[in-house]
């Protein structure tokens, strides 16, 4: 049985033939950042016949079930980061690249006590930076 099919199935979802389609363009590979768009993209270059809200829904379902995160870098505007490991994120505003920071690399100060019968589960740190230009290459 293919990983991806066992993977899936080990959180509880079904491996359709898009979930395994789109899994595979996922995690074969190594951690990346993508947006649907990209992996829509991506599908459709692969030959894969998938909706762009098919896309989103597997990807949504993929982070309920903990296969991914979803990095919001702004409002109307997600990462899907296969890497669920701790780590936190540079954001390039000018080039909408996102790249991993090591957990242990940001330490963040006190954390407000969580209202009364919540946990923290985790602090998720986006540093936002933008390309000198006026910098040698």
């Amino acid at each position: 049985m293919p990983i991806v099919v066992e993977r899936l199935r080990r959180v509880g979802l079904r491996p359709t033939r898009q979930r395994v389609a789109l899994a595979r363009l996922l995690f074969d590979g190594g951690d990346r950042h993508v947006t649907a768009e990209q992996l829509h993209g991506e599908a459709l270059a692969a030959a894969i016949r998938v909706s762009l809200a098919t896309v989103y829904n597997t990807l949504h379902q993929f982070t309920a079930a903990s296969l991914m995160r979803e990095v919001v870098v702004e409002p109307g505007r997600s990462y899907f980061d296969t890497n669920t490991d701790d780590h936190h994120h540079f954001f390039c505003e000018s080039t909408g690249h996102l790249q991993d920071i090591p957990g242990e690399l940001v330490r963040v100060g006190e954390l407000p006590r969580p209202p009364a019968g919540a946990k923290i589960q985790r602090v998720d740190v986006i540093i936002r930076i933008r390309q000198d230009n006026r910098a040698p290459r």
